[in-house]
Formats: structure tokens, C-alpha cells, sequence
């Protein structure tokens, strides 16, 4: 039998986190018209929490979990809070009020968001190449969210776009002060998901979502939890570990947004605007200046 390298078993890894996130706009269309964004979270939530707790009995590292749990039980309710709380919270509000293609590319723009909320809180500087891939992806957002109407300012759906621009601001606060978590990955990910419940519980009570559910939409919540939040996870941070280039798994990702197009368009009969198609060049243009400025020598 023909062996595989650890960087080519990496890329297999990637590609097939990339390709179970590339679905999920698609999921997030169909099931939220079925279900409101409170109701499709909290049974992602809890179909995630179920797998994390899965994975970490198979693994032998229930004991850590508890442990973690006493021992970090306020950062595991703050980072819940951020992440999975508010920002899916607020990201399927975005999906809920804009076409799935409008807020997925949006959201593609958290890497951009990332590098300039890097400056206040780990003292990083910007480079020239962030500054020219700002204006390239804010430029494909501001394309999409006025459906190519940029004169005149129209937006398509200003709340949403709103929704879907605070998600990314929510995404890249969580990463920035994730970077000072001293939990085990899949542990801290599973208490914030421990901890949150409750929570996303609650909120569901006091606003009334705890009734009137609609049966079609709670497969596809099913699907989220288990794949967007639960084993793209775990595919992407085995590839991580795997590989000796990091940011050649990292460029899997562009392939996301290009393969969530397909998806829309075949499974959830979403026509594609040419706005859309515009706006999402150049925010992977941004991307891809970004990505490559990190790359060369200094």
C-alpha cells in the first residue's frame, strides 16, 4: 500500500474542513426558514457539545475536561459568551435577513478585521499590504451590500449588513484574546460550548423561542452543530498539527467561498448576483494580498 506524507495526509485534512465549511451557508439558508437564529443555535450547540464530549471520552481526556471546568470556570463562561453565544448569535441574524451568498462573503472578511484589531490589543503594526487588502475586501462589501449600486449608497438590507460586519468584529476579538488562553484546544472548546448552553438556553425562554418549533429545519441544525462546529474542527487542527507549512493549509481556505457558490446555487436554488460574484473577488483578492504579504521574507 502506497504511504502518504504528514503534509499530504495535512492537505486532505484541510480540504475536508474546508469542504464541510463551504456547506454551511447553504445549511444556515435552508434551516433558518424553518427555524428562528436562536432556535437553529441552541440545537447546534448542543449537538456540537454532545460530539465534543464524544470525542474527548473516546480520547481518555474526560478528567482534563473536569478539571478545566473547575479550575477555568470564568474564562470558559467568557469565551462561551463570545463564541459560540453572541457570534453565531448575530452571524445567523445576518443570514436570516440577507441572502446566504451576501453574508457568507462578508464574513470572509474577519481576517481583515483581525489584523487592525490586532493593533490595540497585542501592539501589533500594520503593513502597507494590510492597508491595500482593507481597501480591496471593504471595497467587495460595500459592492455587495449595494448590490453594485455604490453611487448611490442603496443598501440591499442595512441591518444586515451591520449584523454580518459586527460578526466578523466578534470572530477576530474571540481569535485576538484566544491567543492568551492557556486552555487544551478541544477542552477550552468544549467548555465554551459547556458553558454557553445554558445560556443560548435561557435567552431562548426569555424571548419566547422555546416554542413553535418547525421540524424541517432541525436537521439542518443538526448538520451545523455536528459539522461546522464539531468535526471541521477537528479536521482543521489535525491538518495544523500535521504539516510543516502552515500557511499552504491556510490557503485552502479561499477554496470555501467558491465552493459555497456551487452549493447555493444547486441545493438551496439561490441565484447568484453578479454583485455577489464581483464583491467576492476582491475581498479574496484582500485576502490573497494579506496572505502573501505574511509570506515573504522579511
Amino acid at each position: 500500500m502506497p504511504s502518504f506524507s504528514n503534509n499530504t495526509k495535512a492537505m486532505a485534512f484541510g480540504l475536508g474542513a474546508v469542504v464541510l465549511w463551504s456547506t454551511v451557508a447553504t445549511a444556515f439558508s435552508l434551516s433558518l426558514k424553518s427555524l428562528s437564529p436562536t432556535q437553529l443555535l441552541l440545537i447546534a450547540c448542543a449537538v456540537s457539545l454532545i460530539f465534543l464530549l464524544a470525542l474527548l471520552g473516546y480520547k481518555g481526556q474526560l478528567n482534563q475536561l473536569k478539571y478545566h471546568a473547575t479550575q477555568s470556570w470564568k474564562a470558559s463562561l467568557f469565551y462561551g459568551v463570545i463564541n459560540p453565544f453572541l457570534y453565531y448569535l448575530i452571524l445567523l441574524q445576518a443570514y436570516d435577513l440577507l441572502p446566504a451568498q451576501e453574508a457568507q462573503a462578508i464574513n470572509y472578511t474577519w481576517a481583515i478585521m483581525l489584523s487592525f484589531m490586532a493593533v490595540p490589543i497585542l501592539k501589533q503594526r500594520l503593513t502597507l499590504a494590510d492597508y491595500i487588502a482593507a481597501a480591496s475586501c471593504y471595497f467587495g462589501v460595500l459592492y455587495i451590500s449595494t448590490r453594485g449600486e455604490i453611487t448611490t449608497l442603496a443598501f440591499s438590507n442595512i441591518i444586515g449588513v451591520g449584523f454580518a460586519i459586527l460578526s466578523t468584529i466578534i470572530w477576530a476579538l474571540y481569535w485576538l484574546l484566544n491567543t492568551k488562553d492557556d486552555r487544551p484546544s478541544l477542552i477550552g472548546l468544549t467548555l465554551n460550548f459547556a458553558f454557553a448552553l445554558p445560556i443560548i438556553l435561557t435567552f431562548a425562554a426569555a424571548t419566547g423561542e422555546l416554542t413553535h418549533w418547525q421540524p424541517e429545519g432541525i436537521w439542518g441544525a443538526v448538520y451545523i452543530g455536528l459539522f461546522e462546529m464539531g468535526i471541521s474542527f477537528v479536521l482543521w487542527n489535525r491538518a495544523l498539527k500535521l504539516t510543516t507549512n502552515a500557511s499552504q493549509v491556510a490557503n485552502l481556505i479561499f477554496l470555501a467561498p467558491l465552493l459555497s457558490i456551487v452549493w447555493l446555487t444547486q441545493l438551496a436554488n439561490e441565484p447568484i448576483l453578479a454583485s455577489t460574484l464581483v464583491g467576492l473577488s476582491c475581498i479574496l483578492l484582500g485576502l490573497f494580498v494579506q496572505n502573501w504579504s505574511k509570506r515573504k521574507p522579511s
